[in-house]
């Protein structure tokens, strides 16, 4: 293909426009540039940012199914014992009544009246047929226990069954979501590592920000175990977050503040959604230390306020149980346990 060229003006006012039109194109080609430079980055601030939002979802997911498949585990073991127990009482009562039937077939194969005849004491023998109708009538009581613990045992079973069903599909589902936390947080590991290192720092330093004027100093804790768990959550700041953990060593964010209320003698729900109805709801302008502060609307997020403005929680990999504003992220609830 062939080009034209453009004859350069060559002084004067037609000079002048050219070189103020290149500027200003110059100006605008720049302008242009500095989004498309800070857009990618951006993007990927903002797509850690939403992979962390639903691995912790994920997260809570996968507690709330190992923590069903616990209960179950503990049903299980207690409905077995239950089985064993009245197994053993079935087969007491079977022996029992083999022996009944064996002693009444092994009597009945002599005629009474002959028996009695034959007999060399009639009144000895009258009182062991009075005796053998008595057995009678207890053999018949027996056999009606044996049937009603016979059904009291299949039902036993296979409600035993059925919790083992629903063992199963826990396990499943604390699988699925333990595959999807640990993917969402490998994909987020690898974006924030192609930042470079002062878009990592201003990503940390914009999950750390948040308003601190939404209440006041909050006074005391509400109680003696509200103190307690404050007192624990303090000695695990610096500890790592560690997804699907509920302490010593490591925590994720309900577990942390699980773990920091059993110190307190007070037992928690596992996941974040549980614990915002473990306690009586409070405005967030009355919060106190030791309250509970959910985060998002669907409670994904806890974090223990510990006064003037401030909540410490476990974040999210890579970042420690530490001291963050209240208003990090929109608040949904609070309760005071």
């Amino acid at each position: 293909m062939g080009s034209h060229r453009r004859t350069a003006p060559s002084s004067g006012p037609e000079r002048t426009t050219a070189l103020a039109l290149g500027l200003l194109s110059a100006a605008a080609i720049a302008l242009g540039a500095a989004p498309a430079t800070a857009a990618p980055q951006e993007d990927t601030r903002a797509e850690v940012d939403r992979l962390y939002r639903e691995a912790e979802k994920a997260t809570e997911a996968y507690n709330a199914a190992d923590e069903r498949a616990d209960a179950l585990r503990r049903e299980i073991a207690d409905a077995q014992d239950v089985i064993a127990r009245k197994q053993q009482r079935v087969n007491t009562m079977r022996e029992a009544l083999g022996s009944l039937a064996g002693s009444q077939y092994r009597s009945g194969g002599l005629d009474p009246a002959l028996a009695l005849l034959l007999s060399e004491d009639p009144e000895d023998y009258l009182r062991k047929a009075s005796v053998l109708d008595r057995i009678g009538v207890h053999q018949t009581a027996e056999l009606k226990r044996l049937r009603g613990t016979l059904r009291s045992l299949s039902q036993d079973r296979a409600e035993a069954a059925g919790r083992l069903g629903a063992l199963e599909r826990s396990r499943k589902a604390a699988a699925t979501h333990k595959r999807t936390v640990q993917r969402k947080l490998a994909e987020a590991r690898r974006l924030l590592g192609s930042l470079p290192a002062g878009e990592r720092a201003a990503w940390d330093r914009a999950s750390r920000s948040g308003r601190t004027d939404l209440l006041g100093p909050g006074g005391a804790p509400a109680s003696g175990r509200a103190a307690a768990a404050v007192a624990a959550a303090r000695s695990a700041l610096g500890k790592p977050y560690v997804w699907g953990a509920n302490g010593p060593s490591g925590f994720d964010c309900s577990g942390l503040t699980q773990w920091a209320y059993g110190q307190a003698g007070v037992a928690l729900p596992r996941t974040s959604q549980a614990q915002r109805y473990a306690g009586r709801q409070v405005p967030l302008s009355e919060a106190r230390p030791g309250d509970l502060v959910l985060y998002r609307s669907d409670a994904s997020h806890v974090a223990m306020y510990m006064g003037n403005g401030q909540v410490i929680h476990a974040p999210y990999p890579g970042a420690p149980v530490r001291y963050d504003p209240v208003g990090m992220m929109p608040v949904s609830s609070v309760t005071r346990v």
